[in-house]
């Protein structure tokens, strides 16, 4: 039997792996702004067209652009799903730090009363 969001786990694991690369990144927030063919995506970048290419390919494994057809040319555009997915897992670990961070601040804030009550002196 798999374990409860398995399928998910190998999306989340495409994910991640491709945003561990930072031209991959920088691919995506290009393509935030809209759409753009390969040659356009390779302008910033000091590497070679068949370089993007691959980059873009790990991007459309990943399930993170998708490649469209206007006549002749094949730009790329964003899919958001993984990336929300992605969001999503995470912000279920900002939410368990938040809650641990308001039960340190919590003990902090009794163990400054504690010693205003006896009178020690501030650390």
């Amino acid at each position: 039997m798999k374990p409860s969001g398995y399928e998910s786990s190998g999306r989340l694991d495409s994910t991640f792996a491709a945003l561990a690369d930072p031209t991959r990144r920088a691919i995506l927030a290009r393509l935030a702004s809209g759409e753009a063919s390969v040659t356009e995506l390779a302008k910033p970048f000091r590497m070679s067209q068949p370089a993007i290419s691959k980059h873009l390919r790990v991007l459309e494994r990943a399930g993170l652009i998708r490649r469209g057809r206007d006549a002749q040319r094949r730009p790329r555009r964003l899919e958001a799903k993984p990336l929300a997915e992605a969001s999503d897992w995470l912000e279920r670990y900002r939410q368990f730090w938040e809650k641990r961070f308001q039960r340190l601040d919590a003990l902090l804030d009794e163990m400054k009363a504690g010693e205003k009550k006896r009178g020690s002196p501030p650390r």
